[in-house]
C-alpha cells in the first residue's frame, strides 16, 4: 500500500487546525445556541407518522437518504465478491479459556480491484452452542487488543505510527490497547469478541481515497468519491458488515445476535454500520461525540467546522457546507439513533469528555425515543440526564461515567448486562 502524504505533515495539519479552533470551543450550556430539532416522526411532506408501516416504508427511507447524501455518503449498492480464509485456529487460547481464530477477508469489487483485511475472533472455549458476539474496529492493529503472542501483526499504515518504523507497528505494541477490550471478561461471560484494524479497510488520513476499499467500486475514470458518496467512516462501516458476512458462515457464532461496538470515531462508525445494516442486533456507541451520538446543533465541544477541517476524510463532501452553519442541517444525530429502531442501542459518555458533549449524546437518545415508542419499545426510560455512574437500560441504554475519553471495564460491564437483557440470556457462571 503506497502512502501519498507523510504522517508528519498530516499530524501537523491536524494539530494546527485543532489548536486554532480550540480557543473558540464552547463548554458553557448557557451559550448553546437556540435550535430546533427536525421531528423524526414528520414526513418531508409535513404529514405526521402515526403507524409503524408509514415509519418503515416512508419516513425511515427519508432519514436514511439525508444521512447518505448530506453526512456519511452513499455506500455502493453493488456487492463485492467475498472469500474467507481461516488462517489460524487455537482451541486452547488464553490458557484454555478461548478459541482464537484469525480470518483474512478478501473482497473483489465491480472494478476488479481487491482488498484484504484481517478479522481476529475470540470465542468461549466451553460453549456448547453458537455464541452471541461483539464486533468492532480497533485503532492500531489486532495485536494491540491483547498481549497474545500469536496474533498476527498488521503491516498496514498507522496514523499515529512510530516514525522510526515509517508509521508501521511492531511487536512492542502487543496488548497496548488491551484495557479497551477486556477480552477475558467478555469471553468468560459467554460472548465472543471480534475486531478488525480500521486501517486495513481504509487508512485514517486524507489519502485521496486511493489506498483503501474505495477503488474497488470506482466507475471507469473515477478517481475519488463524489460529494454525496462514502468516505472513510462509510468504508469502515462497510467493513464491519463484511465481518458479519463471515459470521454467517461460522457455526460457532450466533450471527443473529451480534452487537456492533465502537469508540470515538469508531463509535460514529458503529452507529452508521448499525443504521445501514439491520442484521446487527444491537448497536453500541462509546464516546462517539460530534458526528456520532452528540447533537450537532448544540455546537458544544467539538463542532462540525472543527471536525471537518481536522478530518476531512471522515464525512462526505456535502457535509462541509454545514461548517459553522449547524442551523441549516436538515438532520441531527437523534435521527441517526432512530434508524436503529426497534433494535436496542446503547450510548455511553464520560464526565470529563466534554469535547464529545455528554449531554448532547444523552439528548440524542432521548429525542429518538418517540420512534421507539411508536414501534412498541421503551426508548430512553428517563427524560433527564442520569447522575454519573447511574446507568439506565431501556431499549435505548445510557450512562455517563467518571473519567475521560476511553473505553473502560466499567463500560464493558454495562454492555454485557445490556446484551444479556436484550439477547434474552443469563450471564455465564
Amino acid at each position: 500500500m503506497k502512502v501519498l502524504c507523510s504522517a508528519g505533515l498530516f499530524v501537523a495539519l491536524v494539530l494546527f487546525v485543532s489548536t486554532s479552533a480550540i480557543a473558540q470551543v464552547n463548554y458553557d450550556e448557557a451559550k448553546v445556541p437556540k435550535y430546533t430539532l427536525p421531528d423524526p416522526l414528520v414526513l418531508v411532506s409535513g404529514e405526521r407518522v402515526k403507524d409503524a408501516k408509514t415509519w418503515q416504508t416512508k419516513r425511515r427511507p427519508e432519514i436514511m437518504r439525508l444521512f447518505e447524501t448530506q453526512m456519511y455518503g452513499r455506500t455502493p449498492t453493488e456487492a463485492a465478491k467475498l472469500s474467507f480464509d481461516v488462517t489460524s485456529v487455537d482451541s486452547k487460547a488464553l490458557g484454555g479459556l478461548a478459541i482464537r481464530k484469525e480470518v483474512t477477508i478478501k473482497a473483489t469489487g465491480p472494478s476488479g480491484k481487491t482488498a484484504t483485511f484481517d478479522l481476529l475472533i475470540y470465542l468461549p472455549a466451553k460453549a456448547k452452542k453458537p455464541v452471541p458476539t461483539f464486533v468492532g474496529l480497533n485503532f492500531r492493529g489486532n495485536h494491540t487488543i491483547h498481549s497474545d503472542p500469536a496474533i498476527k501483526i498488521t503491516k498496514a499504515w498507522l496514523r499515529r505510527g512510530d516514525k522510526e518504523v515509517n508509521n508501521r507497528t511492531t511487536a512492542k505494541d502487543r496488548g497496548k490497547s488491551a484495557g479497551r477490550w477486556q477480552v477475558e471478561k467478555i469471553v468468560a461471560h459467554g460472548y465472543g469478541i471480534a475486531t478488525i484494524y480500521c486501517g486495513d479497510i481504509d487508512p485514517d488520513f486524507h489519502d485521496g481515497f486511493k489506498n483503501g476499499v474505495h477503488p474497488l467500486f470506482y466507475k471507469k475514470g473515477q478517481t475519488k468519491p463524489a460529494p454525496d458518496e462514502w468516505v472513510s467512516i462509510g468504508a469502515w462501516a462497510w467493513g464491519l458488515s463484511r465481518a458479519l458476512d463471515y459470521f454467517k458462515t461460522d457455526k460457532q457464532i450466533d450471527h443473529k445476535h451480534v452487537a456492533v461496538i465502537g469508540h470515538s470515531r469508531l463509535g460514529k462508525t458503529s452507529l452508521w454500520a448499525g443504521a445501514q445494516d439491520e442484521r446487527f442486533a444491537l448497536v453500541i456507541s462509546n464516546n462517539s461525540g460530534c458526528g456520532g451520538a452528540a447533537l450537532s446543533k448544540r455546537a458544544f465541544g467539538e463542532t462540525l467546522k472543527i471536525i471537518n477541517r481536522a478530518f476531512p476524510h471522515w464525512f462526505c463532501g456535502n457535509f462541509k457546507k454545514y461548517n459553522g452553519n449547524e442551523s441549516a442541517l436538515p438532520l441531527d444525530q437523534h435521527m441517526l439513533i432512530t434508524l436503529m429502531a426497534p433494535r436496542p442501542v446503547y450510548i455511553a459518555s464520560a464526565q470529563q469528555d466534554r469535547w464529545a458533549d455528554p449531554h448532547g449524546e444523552f439528548l440524542s437518545g432521548l429525542h429518538a425515543s418517540p420512534v421507539y415508542r411508536l414501534l412498541g419499545k421503551s426508548g430512553m426510560p428517563i427524560d433527564k440526564m442520569p447522575a454519573v455512574n447511574t446507568p439506565v437500560h431501556g431499549t435505548i441504554g445510557y450512562h455517563v461515567r467518571t473519567g475521560k475519553h476511553n473505553v473502560t471495564e466499567y463500560d464493558w460491564m454495562q454492555y454485557l448486562k445490556f446484551a444479556d437483557k436484550h439477547f434474552g440470556r443469563a450471564a455465564a457462571k
